[in-house]
């Protein structure tokens, strides 16, 4: 991929992997151009998220940014708070975080996964207003979905490893595989 390439990715914008009914939804901060150049979320090579969806066992394999749609399967899909393409989320304003908060709560509300999984804290406060969040499951609902907060696993989050990552993406699984066998579908945290 040529710089050209990458630089005229900027502002474009990329399908979810959605589906009605996921046992959970996990959303990025926004594509980054790598993944708008290709179409495949989490695409740049240094983002630690398709390494630790697998890590913590939420996939049998390490799957590969164009194989996005065999999460379906798992019953996993991906969104983005923003839809535009930057080089990097600071690009972005509160006012677009903040309108990203609102149409994402609509997807959610439209097709209802279990958990919602924002993959990065400080675009989880801004999106919804949550100024004191913290990584983990979080008190606010959108319906019946739960929300968890996850480190941002992009390669620039120097604060947390594949396998710090991993541990914390292990709880949100485990969480969503005990509300899936509990009979009301919820599972306290």
């Amino acid at each position: 991929m040529t710089p050209e390439q990458l630089q005229a990715a900027r502002d474009r914008t990329i399908p979810d992997v959605i589906a009605g009914g996921l046992r959970v939804l996990f959303c990025g901060i926004n594509p980054g151009l790598m993944s708008a150049a290709t179409g495949h979320h989490f695409a740049r090579p240094g983002n630690r998220f398709w390494p630790v969806l697998h890590t913590s066992d939420f996939t049998p394999r390490q799957l590969k940014p164009a194989e996005q749609g065999e999460l379906l399967a798992y019953g996993l899909g991906i969104t983005n708070v923003a839809a535009r393409a930057t080089a990097r989320a600071d690009e972005l304003s509160e006012e677009e975080m903040r309108e990203g908060g609102r149409l994402l709560e609509a997807t959610v509300r439209r097709y209802e996964p279990r958990w919602l999984a924002v993959a990065g804290i400080t675009a989880y406060r801004v999106a919804f207003g949550e100024k004191k969040a913290v990584i983990g499951p979080q008190e606010r609902t959108i319906g019946a979905t739960r929300i968890w907060a996850l480190p941002n696993p992009s390669g620039l989050n120097a604060h947390w490893t594949v396998e710090t990552m991993a541990e914390e993406f292990g709880r949100l699984r485990a969480a969503a595989a005990a509300a899936a066998s509990s009979p009301s579908g919820v599972t306290p945290v």
